[in-house]
């Protein structure tokens, strides 16, 4: 294949509209800050504001939630703003000229001023061009962040007359709590003057401002010319922010930023190569596993140290410490994936992971900086560390990780404890099943019984993966136990229920054991963000259960071919697919088809394979797969820190992790001629499928391996490890 520049094939505008909620401005992987506008939405930048307010300095890649970041934006304007309010000093901008590429932001505000972006793993970096002759003032505001990001303090004071310092102190994510944020800012010359203002208004000449909530920032003024301004961010303190800056970007250029930002991108994402004629295609796909490179954020500073989950300072030595999991997402596709070709980060990601257990006491669900949020349900982290197991990235620490999953799995976390653990299972223990009861105490954003029916779903496959990790381990008895919890979710089995014509689905139970009445499969009652027909195929691990439960293979294609209207999408995918599929990224409920804008189904296309009709999966796949497109509307629903971009490079690749904890894939139709995996242990996974033609629904009719010198409909992590071709025969149908 030739070798094409992939930072030219990522555009960072895809998922900037329709709430991706991605953001289009500088990182570097992993980066702990970034340097990207700020517009009326709550993820920062959306591709259709008027407005920029500001160029901020942390962000989170498309999640739902609000108190999303933001934080000390900075502004260029060339006279002071009547009013500090950053909704009201905002600059109008235009689109020609804007360019988004990884370690790379450029736009032109009004009056003239150009603004380019890049960053370091721990610095936001941006050179600010004026029109000529004129002096150009900058804003630094640290008492707003993002749209519906409340600031509840913030301090900051100018040290000499290149560097501003302060803090910021925010809302956590999603019914998080406040956290402190430190900040230095320096510019690469001085300013000309200065001054700062509060909710009292501003005071010119004054070098401090601090107090609660409320406008906050200083102005710098410089005499005409370029200038270059580096904000680091630290939780630990100033020395911590102040270090990252000069570990980072002393004694260098914007443009020698811009240059190493771009090329640690290239040295990323030039571990999937692919072979397309497509500019479009190459955009989509690079850009996805862009989106899945940027997290978790590196956490530890340049220094390691990191603060931790009992609210002290730590010392990462010899690794890095990363943090913000949404779990519920990442443990689905994310996670995999980068197991898969990141070794050394996965390892330091399982770590951080143990040490947020030992420093906090029990397993994450939502971590954010060092808090939990208590945010989604179910037990995401056991699937999430037992593939990181599976993957080889917990070696050494195979029986910490056990028992931390263990108490994790069989205890709850006493009322004490930030952490709200598995809140359903006193029940669950008991009786098999999370009760349904929307009185349950809460300590955040949600808890498990408010949501009965899809968190018992969510602990049995958690159960069914331990046992897994268990067995591999030796622990036997424990083994035997959580296999049998693995079953759970038949506990929620009714038969008498019907819809659409079918019988038998997952139904809430309150907590005495009764049926929830009335219920409807399509209603909200009992499933997160979800309804029965989504939270069915939840039981991949037990398909031959389910296949049961279902009324046998042939009823239970049937039902796939309802829920994702089959016969319309053979007749016409890309148009099935926006007017027949759950449409609206927010629109979880009175639902009865596929939801590809949300996790908890994305794994039902290759439900067909497990049931033993793979051809439908690589339909159904090949139809969601229009749904990602070179454009700002371009990611399906929150791209959630990467979980939908994941989805989409695994289904461009032509593999699945469909069951945790088995380090197995299965596979269906590749979009591409060729694609070539370069593992960080030298091998390479080719996949080679020469008659892919994107503009025509295939499917699989073989795939050979050299490894095993057989048709497969498997493909095993240990077989991909080792370095493997993957043939792949496809065949089209006449649609």
């Amino acid at each position: 294949m030739e070798a094409l520049d992939p930072i030219e094939s990522v555009n960072t505008f895809i998922g900037t509209k329709d709430e991706g909620n991605t953001f289009p401005g500088a990182s570097m992987p992993f980066g702990k800050t970034h340097s990207s506008p700020i517009g009326s939405h709550y993820a920062g930048y959306r591709y259709d504001d008027q407005h920029i307010r500001g160029f901020g300095h942390f962000f989170l890649s498309g999640a739902g939630c609000w108190e999303q970041g933001g934080l000390v934006s900075i502004l260029p304007v060339t006279q002071l703003p009547q009013s500090f309010d950053h909704k009201r000093y905002a600059s109008g901008y235009t689109h020609d000229g804007e360019i988004g590429k990884p370690g790379y932001y450029k736009v032109k505000l009004d009056r003239d001023i150009t603004v380019e972006c890049t960053a370091t793993t721990r610095a936001g970096v941006e050179r600010y061009t004026f029109p000529n002759g004129v002096q150009g003032t900058l804003l630094v505001n640290v008492g707003q962040a993002n749209d519906k990001e409340p600031v509840s303090a913030s301090s900051v004071r100018v040290v000499d007359d290149r560097t501003i310092t302060g803090t910021v102190e925010t809302q956590a994510f999603c019914g998080g709590r406040p956290y402190l944020t430190h900040f230095t800012t320096r510019f690469d010359r001085p300013f000309a003057s200065c001054g700062t203002w509060g909710p009292s208004g501003p005071k010119p000449g004054q070098n401090e401002s601090r107090g609660g909530a409320g406008l906050r920032g200083a102005w710098v003024t410089f005499t005409p010319g370029p200038v270059t301004a580096s904000t680091a961010l630290s939780q630990v303190d100033e020395r911590g922010a102040t270090g990252n800056l000069e570990a980072e970007t002393k004694g260098r250029s914007f443009d020698e930023l811009r240059n190493e930002a771009q090329q640690a991108w290239r040295d990323e994402l030039a571990c999937i190569e692919i072979d397309t004629d497509d500019w479009d295609e190459r955009a989509v796909f690079y850009t996805a596993l862009y989106h899945v490179l940027l997290q978790p954020l590196t956490g530890s500073d340049a220094d390691g140290r990191y603060r931790g989950f009992d609210g002290q300072v730590h010392q990462a030595d010899g690794w890095t410490y990363y943090e913000y999991y949404s779990l519920w997402d990442t443990y689905r596709a994310h996670n995999q994936l980068l197991a898969l070709l990141r070794t050394k980060r996965s390892q330091d990601i399982a770590r951080s992971v143990l040490a947020i257990h030992e420093q906090g006491g029990w397993l994450p669900r939502w971590a954010f900086a060092n808090q939990e949020t208590n945010c989604m349900t179910g037990d995401p982290v056991t699937p999430f560390l037992v593939d990181l197991w599976r993957f080889g990235h917990l070696e050494g620490l195979e029986e910490r990780a056990y028992r931390a999953l263990v108490q994790n799995a069989d205890g709850i976390p006493p009322a004490s404890s930030r952490f709200q653990g598995r809140s359903g299972n006193p029940s669950y223990l008991a009786n098999g099943f999370v009760q349904y009861d929307k009185r349950f105490p809460k300590k955040g954003q949600d808890t498990d019984p408010h949501h009965g029916a899809s968190a018992t779903l969510e602990y049995a496959l958690a159960d069914a993966t331990l046992a897994i990790m268990a067995e591999a381990l030796g622990h036997r008895e424990d083994a035997e136990r959580l296999r049998v919890r693995g079953l759970n979710h038949r506990t929620l089995w009714d038969h008498s229920v019907t819809d659409r014509g079918f019988t038998g689905f997952p139904r809430p139970k309150l907590p005495n054991g009764a049926w929830l009445d009335p219920f409807t499969p399509q209603g909200p009652e009992g499933f997160h963000e979800g309804t029965a027909w989504q939270y069915q195929w939840l039981a991949q691990h037990d398909v031959t259960g389910l296949i049961t439960a279902l009324g046998g293979k042939a009823a239970a294609e049937a039902r796939l071919d309802d829920f994702f209207a089959y016969p319309d999408l053979l007749a016409d995918p890309k148009r099935t697919v926006r007017e027949k599929w759950v449409v609206g990224p927010y629109e979880y409920y009175n639902q009865f088809r596929y939801n590809p804008n949300n996790e908890p189904d994305l794994h039902a296309p290759w439900m067909y394979a497990l049931i033993g009709r793979p051809e439908k999966t690589s339909v159904v796949v090949r139809a969601a797969q229009t749904l990602f497109v070179n454009g700002p509307a371009g990611v399906t629903g929150n791209d959630d820190l990467g979980t939908m971009s994941a989805w989409y490079v695994f289904s461009a690749l032509g593999m699945y992790p469909v069951v945790p904890g088995t380090g197995e894939f299965v596979p269906h139709a590749p979009r591409f001629r060729k694609a070539v995996v370069h593992l960080e242990n030298g091998r390479d996974v080719v996949i080679e499928a020469e008659a892919a033609d994107v503009a025509k629904t295939q499917v699989v009719q073989r795939v050979r391996s050299g490894w095993l010198s057989k048709s497969k409909d498997r493909v095993e992590l240990a077989e991909l490890r080792s370095g493997t071709t993957l043939e792949v025969d496809l065949h089209t149908l006449p649609n």
